[in-house]
């Protein structure tokens, strides 16, 4: 069977809505079906999709620039502005970054899609990923490019970062690459519930035994934690369901939706705020330690590449196999493949500081982990959705339950 013809139906995000308003003549015919070509990939996509890779460098160069030239007025206003052990800027961004990307999720279909067997699947399989493999190949690559006694410090700060797992990154990653935004809230609300028991002893494990030496020791406590992702998730995520609720009740349907694609795009505007914010606070640490930043590079690029595209196109071929189960189709594997593949540099910068101290090697390496994680994942973002009209996704296999 040939690819199939990509004219989805999804209504949730811009891409697919420039798809179906494309000419059928933009896209490269083989076989009676139409796989995306690069070009009209481009084009299909919203004008802050489709130059955000550059924004998002322009905010990463405006953040460090700012935390060189302004450090000590940076370094008074995030050590005064903070709530709980969380920097309100950083708060501020995340609220913005999130709150619209948690509008959308229709929580009204949570109660039945829990109730499915395929559902508990998923979960499984995500929990597998997240706090077994990805953790582990992190600990392997640490080691693997920073052996050295003399970077036990970064590669404790590396290794740091590999254990938060991602809670909120992943739903604009999502919300970019179309994936299931239902089945991208209930991954995030598991995990999140999990950091807040796992990752103290995870950290610890990791960090003060599996990490090597002793030079530097880990100090966590589950209140911290616990803390950081109460403040970190549940604002915004309390936020989304009071907005969603709110706003269908007082408008029409049409109303509803209109007010969700003007809402949208300020998701985006908070991931570039939350960047510039970030790059602010560390950027005189990134340019001061530029020679350890790049040795730092070299784990975190492979890990973004290793989880991402091993977990995305080891669930495309598990769906592709006939006597297998229903694995969802696209949908379902790119949230997988972003949920593995990010990380909850957030919360990894927060601990790194608070037990390593501002300008310790280990929260410069927790603070060079967005600078590699935004830029790699926002590309594979588009090579998610060209993936998406090239590869044949097999929706459902014999004895699966419908997704309907």
């Amino acid at each position: 069977m040939g690819p199939p013809l990509f004219r989805p139906s999804c209504t949730n995000c811009d891409y697919c809505t420039g798809l179906r308003e494309m000419d059928p003549a933009e896209t490269e015919t083989k076989g009676g079906a139409t796989p995306m070509t690069a070009v009209a990939l481009f084009k299909s996509l919203s004008f802050l999709d489709r130059y955000l890779a550059i924004f998002i460098l322009l905010a990463m160069i405006a953040g460090v620039l700012i935390g060189v030239y302004k450090e000590e007025g940076v370094q008074r206003a995030f050590n005064g502005a903070s709530w709980q052990g969380t920097s309100i800027p950083i708060l501020l961004g995340l609220l913005i970054m999130m709150w619209p990307v948690l509008t959308k999720v229709q929580y009204e279909r949570l109660p039945a899609i829990f109730v499915r067997r395929d559902i508990w699947l998923h979960i499984g399989i995500s929990l597998v990923l997240n706090w077994i493999i990805a953790p582990l190949i992190m600990l392997a690559l640490a080691w693997a490019t920073l052996p050295e006694a003399s970077l036990e410090r970064e590669r404790k700060g590396v290794i740091l970062v590999g254990v938060a797992r991602c809670i909120a990154m992943v739903l604009i990653w999502n919300g970019l690459a179309c994936g299931d935004p239902e089945y991208c809230a209930i991954l995030v609300c598991v995990n999140s519930i999990l950091q807040v028991v796992l990752f103290s002893p995870y950290a610890l494990l990791f960090l003060n035994i599996l990490g090597g030496g002793s030079n530097s020791t880990l100090h966590l406590d589950y209140s911290h934690t616990a803390a950081s992702v109460g403040v970190y998730l549940g604002i915004p995520l309390a936020a989304g369901i009071v907005t969603r609720f709110v706003m269908k009740k007082l408008l029409s349907r049409s109303g509803f939706d209109r007010f969700l694609k003007l809402f949208g795009p300020f998701a985006l505007l908070g991931l570039l705020y939350t960047i510039v914010v970030l790059f602010a606070f560390q950027g005189h640490r990134i340019v001061n330690n530029i020679g350890s930043v790049f040795r730092i590079f070299v784990p975190l690029v492979l890990y973004f590449f290793i989880v991402w595209s091993s977990t995305f196109f080891g669930l495309y071929f598990l769906n592709r196999r006939r006597t297998g189960p229903n694995f969802g189709g696209y949908e379902k594997a790119v949230v997988q493949a972003f949920t593995a593949g990010s990380n909850n540099f957030e919360l990894a910068i927060a601990v790194a500081i608070a037990s390593f101290g501002t300008n310790s090697p280990e929260a410069l390496a927790a603070t060079i982990g967005p600078l590699v994680e935004v830029p790699v994942l926002l590309a594979l973002t588009y090579v998610a959705l060209w993936l998406r009209g090239r590869l044949d996704w097999e929706r459902q296999g014999p004895g699966s339950i419908s997704l309907a």
